[in-house]
């Protein structure tokens, strides 16, 4: 039986769980630090940096001061955080 979320995206139950996945992804999406590297990880842990959307609230040049965070793993980053719509603080 298909029937939309609170949100509006259409889903197929097949259980009693009321998760959406198109939700779900978008929310895991925020949550989730993208794989960068175990010292560009480290680095945004020790920072206190634990959610995607965190990185809203720094620049580029703050995350490469960070011992661990290099250009790549930043690149990468740019590119999570544009795919919700956010951008490095500037």
């Amino acid at each position: 039986m298909q029937k939309p979320c609170s949100n509006g995206h259409p889903f197929e139950k097949t259980s009693d769980c009321p998760t959406c996945p198109t939700c779900e992804r978008t929310r895991m999406a925020r949550s989730a630090i993208p794989k960068i590297g175990a010292p560009a990880t480290r680095a945004l842990e020790n920072a206190g940096v634990h959610r995607l959307d965190e990185l809203a609230d720094w620049s580029e040049r703050d995350l490469l001061a960070l011992h661990g965070m290099g250009p790549r793993a930043v690149g990468i980053l740019r590119e999570h955080l544009a795919v919700l719509g956010l951008s490095f603080r500037s």
